[in-house]
């Protein structure tokens, strides 16, 4: 069974040409979905391409990776109609200043146990990418995303597509904008497509009447996410918000107590196992 993946953020491989980063990321993802099968289970690897995007999303003259100060309007408006989706208590501040952001970020870090730098990085480096994406409408790196995506779509031919995080922004306007290709089925892990303001507002196609569409090549797309994922969104809101999805219950238990957004760990749950077994 061939599958296409489309990774999401902090995937960027420096050294690497976008083929050899795709390769390797390639790699992980197989062995994420043969750990799925559990221990002594031999069952046949997919064989799984990646679209490579990553590279598309640097800022010319932007060194490195900065911190949570380091971030721009654009960034600190999609940081901001995150922490409002995020559901902080009456009174916790939210305001525009760098500072009540990062009270409401350790909000945020100390309920859900986690650690504040951590929590400051993961923030930093998810929306530093997603207003990479999304800062223009048909901007130079959007279509190029979208255009070597749906490029290995058109070279692979998959029966499945599996779009992680980022990914799956990238993978549903990609198939979209090349409505001729055909998938059999489109698994979302972690999607922030129904994130408000952030995401679902600025889609390309946009959402008609407040409604996002599985895209016309697409026979069936299944998401999955897990409940503590911050990146996903208002929970369920793929479900209620798009056209076309199968109504999944949740996943029962967490992914991971704190490494709740990684590829891996949504890769090896027994939820996406299931649907790629009954497609064999």
């Amino acid at each position: 069974m061939r599958i296409v993946g489309v990774h999401g953020v902090g995937n960027l491989r420096p050294g690497l040409t976008p083929q050899q980063a795709a390769h390797v990321l390639a790699g992980i993802w197989t062995r994420a979905l043969g750990h799925s099968h559990g221990v002594g289970q031999r069952v046949p690897l997919p064989a799984l391409s990646m679209a490579y995007y990553a590279d598309l999303l640097q800022r010319p003259g932007r060194q490195g990776e900065g911190g949570f100060a380091d971030l721009d309007p654009l960034e600190l408006e999609l940081v901001r109609a995150w922490l409002s989706a995020v559901g902080l208590p009456e009174g916790a501040p939210a305001g525009r200043a760098t500072a009540p952001l990062r009270q409401a970020l350790a909000w945020v870090a100390k309920s859900r146990g986690l650690g504040r730098p951590a929590t400051e990085w993961f923030v930093a480096t998810f929306f530093r990418e997603v207003a990479a994406y999304l800062r223009h409408p048909d901007g130079p790196a959007r279509t190029a995303a979208r255009n070597r995506t749906a490029e290995m779509i058109t070279t692979y031919k998959p029966r499945v597509v599996i779009a992680h995080s980022l990914g799956s922004v990238v993978a549903y306007e990609a198939l979209w904008a090349h409505p001729q290709l055909k998938v059999e089925l489109l698994v979302t892990l972690g999607s922030p497509l129904a994130l408000p303001h952030a995401v679902f507002q600025r889609l390309q196609p946009q959402p008609v009447s407040l409604r996002g569409r599985r895209p016309p090549g697409v026979a069936r797309w299944v998401n999955i996410a897990d409940p503590g994922d911050l990146v996903a969104l208002p929970p369920q809101g793929i479900e209620r918000q798009f056209d076309g999805v199968d109504a999944q219950e949740p996943l029962e238990e967490a992914i991971h107590a704190f490494d709740f957004h990684k590829a891996a760990n949504y890769l090896a749950t027994p939820r996406l196992r299931t649907l790629l077994n009954r497609l064999h």
